[in-house]
């Protein structure tokens, strides 16, 4: 296999996956003739961790058509129609304590059924969009559609919250172009609206991108700024001597 790039769902640790950290393989179900085909199977998935503080192991399921490798003989999935984590359950990923609990709740649950229902994940994962807006940009309107418009009239006169990068507002932005998120800002944020699968995944990479650049990016500035403060602070009393 080719290596490749991941990021440990459990630890949030950024690696490069090895063959001796990657499993795959691939089963018949034989049970005659199917809606789906005559030929059908599952796909499983597994990478280990590699960060020796987690070594947890992520296994994903796949169900759909299989082919048969005129090489090698061996079953192929060729066109998967179901796909579902096995472990963890979702693809939410570890939050640290700086993202508030209402929010991080909202998201993992919105991870939670992304599959089952992308319309109701879609929903929360608004909320979360929602969420972010109040809590760290200090926006309270009575719709998401006017939370952001107000934030884009702050971003335009150059007082947009300190964490706001242009790149932010941009994805924040796309989203509202994007089929019926965009069409349906202006209802309620609890309104559920249908949207494809797609959408809904898109909305949890927003509001995980934005993750990074508020609140994590926040508490990484200010945890260096306490070094910094400690340093100089024992410096300090170091320069000056032990009291009298």
């Amino acid at each position: 296999m080719n290596e490749f790039n991941w990021t440990c769902p459990y630890c949030s640790n950024h690696q490069t996956v090895v063959s001796a950290k990657f499993d795959t393989s691939t089963v018949r179900l034989y049970v005659g003739d199917t809606a789906d085909g005559n030929c059908v199977g599952v796909k499983i998935t597994s990478i280990g961790c590699s960060n020796t503080s987690c070594k947890n192991v992520t296994i994903d399921v796949s169900y759909g058509n299989l082919t048969q490798s005129q090489l090698t003989h061996d079953h192929i999935l060729s066109r998967a129609t179901l796909t579902a984590p096995i472990k963890p359950e979702s693809r939410a990923r570890a939050l640290p304590q700086c993202i508030p609990a209402p929010i991080a709740n909202d998201y993992s649950e919105a991870c939670r059924i992304s599959n089952l229902s992308p319309k109701a994940s879609a929903t929360l994962a608004r909320r979360c969009l929602q969420g972010m807006l109040r809590d760290f940009c200090g926006i309270i309107k009575p719709t998401l559609h006017q939370e952001i418009n107000d934030l884009k009239k702050q971003f335009d006169e150059g007082h947009a919250p300190k964490g706001v990068s242009e790149e932010s507002f941009e994805a924040i932005e796309a989203i509202r172009k994007i089929g019926n998120i965009g069409a349906h800002m202006e209802k309620d944020i609890n309104v559920i609206v249908d949207v494809e699968p797609d959408e809904a995944e898109l909305l949890l990479s927003l509001v995980e991108n934005l993750f990074d650049d508020w609140y994590i990016a926040r508490q990484k500035r200010q945890d260096r700024l306490a070094r910094v403060t400690a340093s100089v602070e024992e410096k300090e009393v170091i320069r000056k001597g032990p009291s009298e």
